[in-house]
């Protein structure tokens, strides 16, 4: 499968790069709201001297550098599972076997639950990022006249409360006004930032990096705390690798390079020579960068922006809930299709206003963006930590990297993720906590609910029938036949799934065509149509059949099974009748999970949507039937 955007001509990567600026780059364009003033007005700021100005500047211009152009650009976006990127693909390129002789030996298990770390953190994210971004444009309302202050926070809560309101409608809907918005606004940022430079020219003087080290050299230790400030700089990195799969990496490189780091440069260098010029706008620099009469334009545009980066952390969530359910790692929830021609584009109620409260009492809680800085950053850098440790597996196992080369490419990311992390982590006690805190309740979640349902299927296995067992019984005793076809779905691959013997058992009949029926997903995002249905005939009109889909694919059981019946299985798509089980959970006292995570798993799997729906199975012809099992 070839990602879109990869072999395209010019006639088509101009507009999915018009599009990649508007998805991609919202969270990483919108930080010259907030990060020059974090350094040099945050909790943990320096003062703004002339060195400090050129060391900061230096320092957001090579972490933009080698964390994003190099480490997610040039490297980590080539880790790409059939086209598709984030966390949970990454993790999904594990390899399954152990390490190759001479390499590193890889603990599967621990790298699987960094991975799935790294994704709960990105709801945290998706919760602040709205948060921080839309009250970093209102605020800016203040730098034209105290009057507004009362006004930023319900002004704030009523844009994201709005904000979260249209997903129901789809993105799609305004999704081609996002690259135009974006584009003004990074061209808008480009030119606040021109006038500046040629007035303090000696601002250029940060593009050598000696001015990066002479800065720790000066600061010591007490410069080290503003690199939680500098990371602000590449949020966003993430959603990078994580949208390749709607873009491609050429749109989104190119994108990079022709727009998007010129133009943050441009503001970020325009923000330096100002502050070398007036310390004192070190307070706010990104609006007091604007003449008097764009004041309120540049807030119009810095608040269209804000809600441009907050829908790409929001859809992330979505996508990654559906890459969740899919892979085993939430129960089934509402997911809703919001376009009909994008596949990616999906809507969870539950999902979208979980964030939607969680985002407004953070704003309430927090009251600025200066505030939420303290939160930001701490689930970026761990991200890239895991990221990073997640590539080294990947480099050296699957692109047979020499061990060398391998080893040195992941320590001087780690050395740069690290360094960012350790900064970071004085934020902690400040609000750093709430982003581990959430990812700490999902990852709790998550594996609480793989682990259940393994667990779940050991019990049923143990005690089911062997097949082979069921149909010599049905050969040796035939019973009596119906008209008709019976779809038993059961999730074990092996044993008679208990609803077969249960209506077997208590209504002494079988139809006349039974398929046992297991849906996998699998570890690559698409499995290809003729390879997604596989059939075993058993004889007595049985048939074992397993379907597969991609953990980018929509379950769609019917049309799997018109699949199965050209392959020979006997079936009359206007006569068939789904079996499902539904279990009842009982807690116990069993080796397995700890009492108080089953109860946790049982109230998941009461709340979980139901198998009908998620597997697009007609409700008229499904029939449920219980099974009790203790866990």
């Amino acid at each position: 499968m070839t990602p879109r955007g990869e072999n395209t001509g010019r006639s088509s990567i101009l507009p999915l790069t018009l599009t990649a600026i508007g998805i991609v780059y919202g969270d990483i364009g919108t930080s010259p709201l907030y990060t020059i003033r974090e350094c040099f007005f945050g909790a943990h700021s320096v003062a703004p001297t002339y060195e400090n100005v050129l060391g900061v500047l230096s320092l957001i211009l090579y972490a933009l550098v080698l964390v994003v152009s190099i480490k997610y650009i040039s490297i980590v976006m080539r880790a790409d599972n059939q086209g598709e990127g984030g966390i949970l693909a990454l993790t999904a390129l594990l390899p399954e076997r152990e390490s190759r002789p001479g390499r590193m030996p890889l603990d599967r298990p621990l790298l699987i639950g960094l991975g799935i770390f790294g994704a709960a953190l990105l709801y945290g994210d998706g919760m602040i990022t709205p948060a921080i971004t839309v009250l970093g444009a209102i605020e800016g309302l203040q730098v034209a006249t105290p009057l507004f202050t009362p006004y930023v926070l319900p002004l704030s809560v009523t844009i994201i409360l709005g904000i979260f309101v249209i997903q129901q409608f789809g993105t799609h809907r305004v999704g081609g006004l996002f690259g135009p918005i974006m584009i003004v606004w990074f061209v808008t940022i480009g030119l606040l930032g021109i006038p500046w430079l040629l007035r303090e020219p000696a601002v250029l003087g940060a593009l050598d990096p000696r001015h990066a080290v002479r800065y720790f050299v000066d600061n010591g230790w007490h410069g080290f705390p503003v690199l939680g400030a500098v990371v602000l700089a590449v949020t966003g990195g993430e959603a990078l690798y994580a949208d390749m799969g709607h873009f491609g990496k050429r749109p989104i490189r190119l994108a990079w390079y022709v727009l998007v780091l010129p133009t943050l440069m441009l503001n970020y260098f325009g923000q330096g020579a100002m502050i070398l010029e007036n310390p004192e706008a070190a307070r706010q620099p990104f609006f007091l960068m604007a003449p008097g009469w764009a004041l309120y334009p540049l807030v119009g545009i810095s608040t269209l922006a804000a809600i441009i980066a907050s829908q790409a952390l929001i859809s992330g969530a979505f996508s990654l809930t559906r890459q969740a359910v899919l892979l085993g790692y939430a129960p089934r929830l509402g997911i809703a299709h919001t376009s009909p021609d994008e596949m990616g584009q999906v809507y969870v109620p539950q999902v979208n206003w979980a964030l939607a409260v969680c985002t407004i009492l953070i704003v309430l809680g927090f009251r600025s963006s200066s505030a939420l800085a303290a939160t930001y950053g701490i689930a970026l850098t761990i991200t890239m930590v895991i990221t990073a440790l997640l590539l080294y597996v990947v480099a050296s196992e699957r692109w047979k990297w020499p061990i060398w080369l391998a080893i040195s490419v992941t320590a001087i990311f780690l050395t740069i993720d690290i360094a960012l992390f350790a900064a970071n982590s004085l934020k902690i006690v400040r609000g750093g906590w709430l982003p581990l805190g959430v990812a700490t309740i999902i990852f709790t979640l998550m594996t609480t609910w793989k682990k259940g349902r393994r667990l779940v299927a050991r019990r049923l296995t143990a005690r089911a029938v062997p097949l082979e067992i069921f149909v010599a019984g049905i050969a040796a005793t035939p019973p009596t036949r119906v008209p008709g076809t019976a779809v038993f779905m059961t999730a074990q691959p092996t044993g008679t799934p208990p609803a077969l013997v249960h209506n077997l058992h208590y209504n002494k009949v079988l139809h006349d065509h039974v398929v046992i029926l297991t849906v996998t997903t699998a570890h690559t995002p698409q499995v290809p149509v003729e390879e997604q249905v596989s059939v075993t005939p058993l004889g007595y009109g049985l048939f074992n059949v397993r379907i597969g889909f991609g953990f980018m694919q929509d379950p769609n059981v019917p049309q799997a099974l018109a699949r199965a019946r050209d392959m020979g299985v006997a079936l009359d798509m206007d006569d068939i009748t789904y079996f499902l089980g539904r279990e009842t959970i009982i807690v116990t006292a069993r080796e397995g999970m700890a009492i108080w995570r089953e109860r946790l798993f049982v109230l998941m799997a009461r709340n979980a949507g139901r198998a009908t729906e998620f597997f697009k199975l007609p409700i008229e012809r499904v029939v449920e039937l219980g099974v009790q099992v203790e866990m």
